[in-house]
């Protein structure tokens, strides 16, 4: 009975004892582990227009019954796509005047509503640096910048002066926590003289590598290169695009749009870069076949946690001008849109050689 008294004894000892442990694991709080970081990914969508021409028919299709000029009805059905990218960029292939006398081809000089319908579309970005930009000589390059400024849109490419130059010339922004430089350069000005001053990036490999190499890696994602090059009406890029081509990413450019040719080129596309060779034309009054149109295209820049350095895809968005009024039209917007029969087969045939284009 001893015995039997003395294990029951510690028996109830132990059950008293993993009673006052259990109370206590009720009050015992546990720091859970730290959860590692979901992989974050940013996309920058930049769009690039072609080329913005004003011939003298565009000017007169704008123009209102109370004397001003009214460029909505042009832009309407593209307006959104430049507004809905994080970067909006196109080649302003005219110069701005103030005075009235507005010109076509072969000098040009636009209203400055044009200006004010640049600012409706959300373009962030007007590049200057074409073969038309010193057609109204100082006065031309001088009121195209203050009109842009005056509108908060940026500019490189030409510039009124130094200050301008070393402000301009490698133009940066930040997006999304990318950091860019886009640079811009022509190869004339048919042949007319770069005014007193006034400062027109032309197409000179040791200046452009001089300016690339400037570029310090550790401040800059991302490179961008605008060039207005090739021959015009050629369907395909010549050797000297493609030798210009290869200089530039060997100096580090990720991004090349081209310009000029006033028909659509080529474009290439991998992770690591992107080079259209010509957009065509945004919007001009010419109508001979392939120049009716143009490309949009849209760029996608690619930031993620779980990869080194960025990633890139591009997408080309064909755009055709319907006439009288100049409107540009996407493929969704054409493909059902009313239009006269000779309107229609044109279109079609635009958005046939432009996919057959691509397509090889």
């Amino acid at each position: 009975m001893k015995h039997l008294r003395t294990i029951l004894a510690i028996g109830i000892a132990i059950i008293v004892s993993l009673i006052v442990v259990m109370s206590s694991d009720k009050h015992h709080t546990t720091t859970p582990l730290p959860q590692p970081a979901a992989p974050q990914t940013d996309t920058i969508r930049l769009v690039f227009g072609g080329d913005l021409m004003q011939h003298m028919p565009q000017v007169e299709a704008a123009r209102t019954r109370e004397g001003g000029y009214d460029y909505s009805r042009c832009t309407e059905y593209v307006a959104p796509i430049f507004r809905d990218a994080d970067v909006a960029v196109l080649n302003l292939e005219t110069t701005i005047t103030a005075t009235g006398r507005y010109s076509g081809y072969p000098c040009f000089a636009s209203p400055i509503e044009l200006v004010d319908e640049l600012n409706n579309m959300g373009i962030d970005i007007a590049l200057l640096a074409n073969n038309h930009c010193c057609d109204r000589s100082a006065r031309g390059i001088t009121t195209t910048i203050d009109e842009l400024n005056k509108r908060d849109i940026a500019h490189t490419g030409v510039f009124t002066d130094s200050a301008d130059y070393h402000q301009n010339n490698i133009y940066r922004f930040t997006t999304k926590g990318v950091r860019f430089a886009l640079v811009n350069y022509t190869y004339g000005t048919n042949g007319i003289p770069t005014p007193k001053d006034k400062i027109v990036n032309l197409i000179d490999t040791n200046i452009i590598k001089r300016d690339l190499r400037s570029i310090s890696q550790d401040s800059t994602d991302c490179i961008i290169a605008c060039m207005h090059w090739g021959n015009e009406y050629e369907r395909r890029e010549n050797r000297e695009q493609q030798r210009l081509a290869a200089l530039l990413k060997r100096e580090g450019v990720d991004i090349i749009i081209g310009s000029h040719p006033h028909v659509v080129q080529p474009y290439y596309a991998d992770s690591i870069g992107v080079t259209f060779y010509s957009l065509g034309n945004l919007v001009s009054n010419q109508r001979k076949r392939y120049t009716d149109g143009g490309l949009i295209a849209e760029v996608k820049v690619i930031r993620s946690d779980t990869i080194e350095g960025l990633r890139y895809s591009a997408e080309a968005h064909p755009v055709w001008v319907l006439c009288p009024d100049y409107r540009i039209l996407p493929r969704e917007v054409g493909d059902t849109l009313t239009m006269p029969a000779e309107s229609r087969k044109a279109y079609k045939l635009f958005m046939s050689d432009t996919d057959k284009l691509l397509d090889n």
